[in-house]
């Protein structure tokens, strides 16, 4: 028995050994960082991160793009690679949390599939509205869709995106009822609301500042946590008048399941000291979103969360998966 356990002890060392010696030598050769998207924010976010690791550590960051598949092709791709750290993907909420609710039939498991590195940016959306709407603030909002349920419309990117689960989320915490329109894009259901087709829609950040200036849109509130930094004037929807309204769209690296903990170590040091810098900021929030990093345990931890939060919205409203 104390042989057995000898031989067993021995054989932990000895891989532990061969996985600390694998960190040391990490990386001698490129790296491939797996987008799961054509363009847009996982995009550009794998872009800088993975500049500031080549910058840093030496070895070629190739970003790659498999889209296809709502995420799944390129999700896939890097579940199903060597564990080695040589094949990362830039998740986002839409890979890593509500496939499980609104895929079916995923040929990977966002838990189990993937080690977490670190958190990288995060995202928000402003719930905007057309001019006609005879609302100010989110307060008035709500009163006017009390008064008229179902009568207000609300547009998204598409049944089941992000910004359709964060007004299913709205009109849960709200106590509204909203008339949901779907469009094929953000351009498209932007538009609808500037041209007065729809009246409301969580729109990116970025693509709805132009016509904040212009007041072809008004904005009611923004659906971050705090208030954000290239916004700081707009109040968080949960201050006024929706507590406990968050939506952010993160953006998290991860490796391959059974990834040797001294390789993500490694890489989560480095995501958390470069990133913070003055012009990966300055990229990020051009395009409407924040630097946003965290430890390994704690993206993990955010996953299995946004799964349970998401899962539970996506019952409620009764959105069928595809």
């Amino acid at each position: 028995m104390k042989a057995s356990r000898w031989a067993a002890a021995l054989a932990a060392l000895a891989i532990a050994g061969a996985a600390w010696a694998q960190a040391q030598h990490y990386p001698n050769r490129p790296v491939r960082v797996v987008v799961a998207a054509a363009t847009g924010g996982p995009d550009i976010v794998a872009r800088v991160v993975a500049a500031k690791l080549q910058e840093q550590m030496g070895q070629p960051f190739v970003v790659e793009n498999q889209p296809g598949a709502n995420g799944i092709v390129g999700a896939t791709t890097v579940a199903k690679a060597a564990p080695d750290g040589y094949t990362l993907l830039m998740g986002t909420g839409s890979t890593l949390v509500t496939v499980r609710a609104l895929l079916a039939g995923a040929s990977y498991d966002p838990i189990k599939s993937f080690a977490p590195i670190s958190k990288t940016a995060s995202t928000a959306y402003l719930l905007v509205a057309h001019p006609s709407v005879p609302a100010a603030s989110v307060k008035q909002l709500i009163a006017v869709a009390k008064s008229r349920p179902g009568s207000l419309t609300i547009a998204s990117t598409g049944g089941g995106s992000p910004n359709h689960l964060a007004a299913e989320l709205f009109q849960s915490l709200a106590g509204v009822k909203l008339t949901h329109v779907p469009y094929k894009g953000s351009a498209p259901g932007t538009l609808s609301v500037i041209q007065g087709e729809t009246d409301l829609m969580f729109a990116n950040l970025v693509a709805a500042l132009p016509h904040l200036a212009s007041r072809r849109l008004k904005i009611l509130g923004v659906s971050s946590a705090k208030r954000s930094v290239i916004v700081p004037e707009v109040p968080t929807i949960a201050e006024a008048g929706v507590p406990g309204f968050v939506v952010e769209q993160f953006y998290g690296l991860v490796a391959p399941a059974g990834t040797p903990g001294p390789v993500i170590k490694r890489l989560n040091e480095e995501v958390v000291a470069r990133m913070p810098a003055p012009e990966a900021k300055r990229v990020l929030e051009a395009q409407g979103m924040e630097v946003a990093v965290s430890t390994p345990e704690e993206l993990g931890k955010l996953i299995a969360t946004e799964i349970d939060r998401w899962t539970a919205i996506v019952q409620k409203a009764g959105i069928k998966p595809e």
